[in-house]
């Protein structure tokens, strides 16, 4: 059958490839034939090259050069990947057809693929950083560490803080007295973890340690010496009593004093000297150790460290160190002769005995130290007001003292409210950054859009 037209796609006959075009045959034959030779009877390449062999052809290989060959991999494992439907018709159409699925494997290493080797190692610092503060900081773990003698040393201090469950002899304990003890000791303990010391809460409810007498606060000096032989490592005890509120919890003993005890304590007791005490001693037998006004003036001496107050000694807030010197100090404070003969003289039982002791005791003034009152024992403007406020005694919160001690408030103050506040003002002041931000900006913002006080 002849056809009116060639079927190949060029004009006046013949293939595109010039392996498919022939001379026509003489039968008029317009298809290719089976010898695939080119229009001028030559093989055509590619059945050259399949003549010659595999080896013939060139070979090609990237040399990882150029962008798009060495991002290719990182680039599309960091494309979303389209997540076909199996449904037809109408049912494509449905709600959730399609959805973008974007590993998050995959998107982490796109990111951190694209990153110089700069920025890794930054990443990685940082997050180092981030997760030893978490450990280290925020928490339990804090306390272990900081106990340590090459980290804190937190195992060489002890808190003695002074509870009295069954009220004393006066009057039993009401709501107040209990909320007053609830605050005392959850802030104590909230210190102590922070900073790795030691709490130890004793009882000074009403006993009798010999069978004809009720020594009620005395009890502080058998509760120094149990402790001492409870806590084998510990070198000083930090008596507290109950009406103390730490207001820097943020400040370690060691910043505060021990790192640089000969800096902030005084031996010569004439720089302040409320109970005119006659010092140093002048008399002929002494050696002259017990007659220098300092002692020896070497810090590793001092066994007992106190403040004054505008009556004398106090010891709502008080430092013993562990030794020799201390043991034979409780063992004469304790000492029942001196106790039967003075106590109806000493108002202010254990402390006029102890002011009594150092007036007449040379050997205890070369191993007694004081510190200022505001260092460790704050008061109020209720205490020892007598003349008006005193910046050596009370309270300032300019300077941030370290503790508030609200001695005497249960002759005439309210030991509840001053507990509170100074409690509220702790917390105000030692606030952090994102608790200011919520308090200082959230709740007034709310405020001025409601009008209602609120505390997140």
């Amino acid at each position: 059958m002849s056809l009116s037209r060639s079927p190949s796609p060029v004009p006046g006959g013949g293939w595109a490839s010039p392996g498919l075009t022939n001379n026509l045959s003489p039968s008029g034959r317009s298809s290719p034939t089976k010898a695939y030779a080119g229009s001028n009877g030559t093989p055509v390449m590619w059945e050259r090259q399949k003549n010659m062999g595999g080896a013939a052809y060139q070979s090609f290989s990237t040399q990882n050069q150029g962008f798009f060959s060495r991002h290719m991999r990182r680039i599309s494992s960091s494309l979303p990947r389209f997540k076909a439907d199996n449904t037809h018709g109408a049912e494509r159409e449905k709600i959730g057809h399609g959805r973008w699925n974007m590993p998050r494997l995959g998107r982490i290493r796109g990111i951190t693929g694209r990153m110089s080797r700069r920025t890794k190692m930054l990443l990685a610092f940082g997050l180092l950083f981030l997760l030893g503060y978490i450990i280290f900081y925020s928490t339990p773990l804090v306390y272990y560490y900081r106990r340590t003698s090459w980290l804190g040393g937190g195992q060489k201090f002890v808190i003695i803080l002074a509870a009295n469950v069954g009220g004393g002899v006066m009057e039993w304990k009401g709501a107040r007295e209990w909320a007053i003890e609830r605050d005392s000791i959850r802030n104590k303990k909230k210190y102590v973890a922070k900073w790795g010391y030691d709490l130890e809460i004793v009882d000074m409810s009403t006993k009798k340690r010999y069978a004809h007498e009720w020594r009620e606060s005395w009890e502080k000096v058998d509760f120094i010496r149990s402790t001492l032989r409870k806590y084998p490592k510990a070198e000083w005890v930090w008596w507290l009593d109950l009406n103390t509120f730490i207001m820097e919890p943020s400040k370690s003993l060691q910043d505060h004093i021990f790192d640089h005890i000969e800096d902030v304590t005084y031996r010569d007791i004439n720089e302040y000297n409320p109970l005119n005490i006659s010092h140093p001693p002048a008399d002929p037998y002494l050696d002259e150790l017990s007659k220098s006004p300092i002692g020896d003036g070497n810090p590793n001496s001092i066994h007992l460290m106190l403040s004054q107050d505008c009556s004398g000694f106090n010891l709502g807030s008080f430092f013993m160190r562990r030794g020799t010197w201390t043991d034979h100090l409780l063992d004469v404070w304790w000492d029942p002769v001196a106790y039967e003969q003075k106590h109806m003289e000493w108002e202010h039982k254990e402390q006029d005995a102890l002011e009594q002791l150092y007036t007449a005791q040379p050997w205890i003034r070369k191993s007694t130290a004081f510190l200022p009152q505001r260092m460790i024992n704050s008061f109020p403007t209720g205490a020892c007001s007598e003349k008006g406020n005193d910046p050596r005694i009370h309270y300032d919160q300019k300077d941030r003292d370290f503790l508030v001690n609200m001695a005497g408030c249960e002759w005439g103050r309210d030991c509840w409210g001053e507990m509170y506040n100074f409690r509220e003002l702790s917390y105000h002041l030692n606030r952090s950054l994102w608790e200011r931000f919520k308090e200082d900006l959230l709740c007034w913002i709310w405020f001025k859009l409601t009008g209602k006080k609120v505390k997140f």
